[in-house]
């Protein structure tokens, strides 16, 4: 079940990305929605998240690098030849900052 604080976060997120074109928003939303593993990273491939929203996989692909250069999706790791991505926590405005603390 989604929260109401989750449902906020979905409809602030919506409101964030106004400008964008719609197929840049549904994969917005689509990395924001999708389960992620500890780090945030959606691992599944680009051909079956292009299949979840019904894009065809090389417009999928030219959107995503779109969101990427416009700052919203970050690379977390690569196997092989597969990229995975993750929403950038600053966009989310989350606190990405770890305070280190001196050792006793």
């Amino acid at each position: 079940m989604i929260s109401i604080d989750d449902k906020q976060k979905n409809l602030e997120l919506l409101e964030k990305t106004a400008g964008m074109s719609a197929n840049q928003r549904l994969v917005v939303m689509l990395y924001a929605l999708h389960p992620t593993d500890r780090s945030g990273a959606v691992l599944e491939t680009a051909a079956n998240l292009a299949k979840l929203v019904g894009m065809a996989p090389p417009v999928f692909s030219r959107t995503r690098k779109q969101v990427i250069e416009a700052g919203w999706l970050e690379e977390t790791e690569r196997i092989g030849h597969i990229k995975y991505y993750r929403l950038d926590p600053k966009r989310m405005g989350e606190n990405v900052v770890v305070r280190l603390r001196r050792a006793t």
